[in-house]
């Protein structure tokens, strides 16, 4: 006899029992599971979004924003002066703390078409190039923040406001201290306050998932700061690795 048969025979409730403890004891399917590069962080302090059914369509839902055709065109026109001038400011404040050199090599992490980049430039940083999904030469190459296209300790600086889009965290700080030099500088400008942002990959609340994620660098400073819709500057500065002396 089949079984869907054998269950006709059943008395109506009993049915009902045998199906429901069938369905649920089957294992449950997590879009976006976590994973070591992906943890659920207990704290609360930083939650990851859900949604993404792999880092394809993650990256293709990043894309929608980057490819649009009527940002792309603010970004370079009327949005372009402004920001430049905005950013150089922070850059020029980093400057005059002796955070960021004429001489230092700079990367803009997340540069879309290279507003940052420029405003290292015209601040005297000429050594300056951005990673994003989509390469705007001359000012910016293609990469992905969670696998950077550089070798190790190669950037004496390295600054982005877009940590919120990142889908694994641990992944972007990892890639941020393996590519700094020892002593080399981050500057990250976050928003602690939450923002509505469907683009955005992660929900960061305070600075302290990002002081333990960063477990090669010390935490320079933390101060408030107006970057379009970003509030928090978090500075870190990678640690020198002490050899040990040959006796």
């Amino acid at each position: 006899m089949k079984i869907s048969n054998y269950f006709l025979l059943l008395p109506l409730p009993l049915t009902l029992i045998i199906f429901f403890l069938v369905f649920s004891l089957q294992p449950n399917t997590v879009t976006n599971p976590p994973t070591p590069e992906n943890p659920t962080y207990s704290s609360g302090d930083l939650k990851i979004r859900p949604g993404y059914g792999s880092y394809e369509l993650y990256i293709q839902h990043q894309l929608n924003k980057t490819l649009n055709p009527k940002l792309r065109k603010i970004w370079t026109t009327s949005d372009w002066e402004r920001k430049v001038q905005v950013f150089a400011k922070f850059f020029q404040l980093l400057k005059q703390r002796q955070l960021l050199h004429n001489h230092s090599k700079a990367l803009s992490i997340g540069a879309r078409v290279g507003q940052e980049v420029e405003a290292l430039r015209r601040v005297g940083v000429s050594d300056s190039v951005g990673i994003d999904l989509v390469p705007c030469p001359p000012l910016v190459i293609k990469g992905d923040f969670h696998n950077q296209p550089f070798d190790n300790d190669t950037f004496d600086f390295e600054f982005s406001n877009v940590f919120d889009h990142a889908l694994y965290p641990q992944k972007f700080v990892a890639e941020i201290e393996r590519t700094l030099k020892p002593d080399g500088v981050c500057v990250l400008h976050v928003a602690l306050s939450g923002r509505p942002d469907k683009y955005s990959a992660n929900d960061l609340f305070s600075v302290k998932p990002l002081v333990e994620m960063f477990k090669g660098s010390k935490l320079v400073h933390i101060r408030k700061v107006d970057g379009f819709g970003l509030d928090t500057e978090v500075v870190f500065q990678k640690k020198k690795i002490i050899k040990p002396s040959s006796s």
